[in-house]
């Protein structure tokens, strides 16, 4: 029998896949398989307040990807691994519902540094020079070139990693650092609340030479937290502290944020990560393997670096997927290997939806709004030329997942500042005029490849 952290590792695996990255990152990532006896999988987690989180929220998926490689019906137990690693049965809640346990679990959970996340592991490419090279000058020169930095980027392309590279190398310089991701930081301010101890999580935030929220997005509609926040970046901008933030979307674009917040969210640098080119996804495999001191064949690398495009997080989730299904089958890690590992996420004849190309993209907006491609290009500035540049900036950013700078190459050497204006401007408006709406709704049809007719 195959030992329980191997099981998991190929649950973890699949689980990568199908959870949101703060869901994995915060609830899964540091979970492990300690048993597995007579059809009772038991899994370590670090605290009670994440055992009452995977009961409660994934305990069915859980099951039935575990059956899935067990190929038996499991019952899951959660244990909890103390700092020693000594395993502790998880308790049981009160009668409040484990409120105050959970609040309390969750003022432990926040500030940790994952190891894995350094400058050094992390691999650059055309879509994320800029952030970056601005993540390592903050780091290197806090408090005085990009204040606040503000990341952001679709799931998986290395928010959260360059987040705690930054931590990690100001740690070892001896500043002092709070990292938390903004649900963490509610739940923070809400025990604060609870306990009348709001003086002290002021003095606490306060006391950071670097504060480094993560997923800012998820600040949305908390007004209090929102105002609390302002307060603390008010303080650390005046005492040169550095300040960094990282979100799935463009300030604007958060929703539900006050004009004072966003406001200092656009303060210093804006840098946006795009999804990793074939040749970046390429070597992020290639240093995955050498992590994990693994000969992979190139094949088998080339395979999962052309299927798996839209993020790292799913192209290490295929990948650790492939690793497990070999140790635990014993098979030859090869080609026909992976296709078999990954058959139900990659059937066999089907094919990943292709993007258009950016050519495809500008050729077709050009061709919609009746002008020539060049025309984008250039300087020309007539409301029609500079509507049809911001949505083909707008669906080269949606479709193809180009970074800014690639986007303003493309379209003459426009600045990336520019760039982004153009995909905001687009954002916010197709929200509030049905005609924008409706014309870009068209030109993705025309994007999407055509079926041919059926036949009988």
């Amino acid at each position: 029998m195959k030992s329980a952290q191997a099981i998991w590792e190929a649950a973890l695996g699949e689980l990568q896949l199908q959870v949101s990255k703060p869901n994995y990152d915060t609830w899964l990532k540091d979970t492990t398989g300690i048993s597995y006896k007579e059809d009772v999988f038991v899994i370590g987690v670090p605290t009670v307040f994440i055992a009452e989180w995977l009961r409660s929220r994934l305990y069915s998926l859980i099951k039935r990807t575990l059956a899935g490689i067990t190929g038996k019906t499991v019952e899951i137990q959660f244990a909890i691994l103390a700092p020693s690693q000594a395993v502790c049965p998880a308790p049981a809640y009160h009668a409040d519902g484990g409120t105050s346990a959970r609040l309390k679990e969750a003022a432990t959970a926040a500030f940790r540094l994952n190891s894995k996340y350094t400058f050094d592991s992390f691999v650059v490419g055309e879509c994320n020079r800029l952030a970056y090279a601005a993540a390592l000058d903050i780091s290197e020169d806090p408090g005085n070139r990009y204040n606040p930095l503000f990341i952001y980027g679709d799931t998986g392309t290395g928010k959260t990693h360059l987040l705690h590279a930054i931590g990690h190398t100001a740690k070892a310089k001896g500043f002092r650092i709070l990292l938390a991701s903004a649900e963490q930081f509610t739940n923070q301010f809400v025990i604060a609340l609870k306990n009348n101890r709001i003086d002290d999580f002021h003095r606490k935030f306060r006391s950071a030479d670097f504060l480094l929220v993560d997923d800012i997005q998820f600040l949305s509609g908390k007004a209090q937290t929102q105002e609390c926040l302002l307060h603390i970046f008010n303080d650390l901008y005046e005492n040169n502290c550095q300040i960094v933030f990282t979100s799935d979307r463009p300030p604007r674009a958060i929703s539900s944020v006050t004009k004072k917040l966003r406001s200092r969210l656009e303060w210093g640098l804006v840098a946006d990560l795009g999804l990793p080119d074939l040749e970046t996804r390429l070597a992020i495999l290639k240093v995955k393997a050498e992590q994990l001191n693994i000969s992979i064949p190139l094949e088998v690398l080339r395979f999962l670096a052309k299927e798996f495009q839209h993020n790292t997080r799913e192209l290490e989730g295929a990948l650790n997927r492939v690793l497990t299904y070999s140790r635990l089958g014993g098979g030859k890690l090869d080609i026909n290997l992976t296709k078999q590992a990954l058959a139900d996420i990659i059937p066999q004849g089907s094919k990943q939806e292709v993007m258009p190309s950016p050519k495809l993209i500008m050729t077709t907006v050009a061709d919609y709004y009746g002008i020539n491609p060049e025309v984008l290009a250039d300087k020309r500035r007539d409301k029609k030329t500079v509507l049809a540049r911001q949505v083909t900036m707008y669906l080269l950013r949606e479709h193809n997942h180009c970074s800014l700078a690639e986007i303003g190459k493309m379209l003459g050497g426009r600045d990336h500042t520019t760039v982004l204006h153009g995909c905001e401007k687009i954002t916010s408006e197709i929200e509030v005029n049905p005609q924008l709406q409706n014309s870009i709704e068209e030109i993705r049809r025309s994007l999407r490849p055509q079926k041919p007719p059926y036949s009988s």
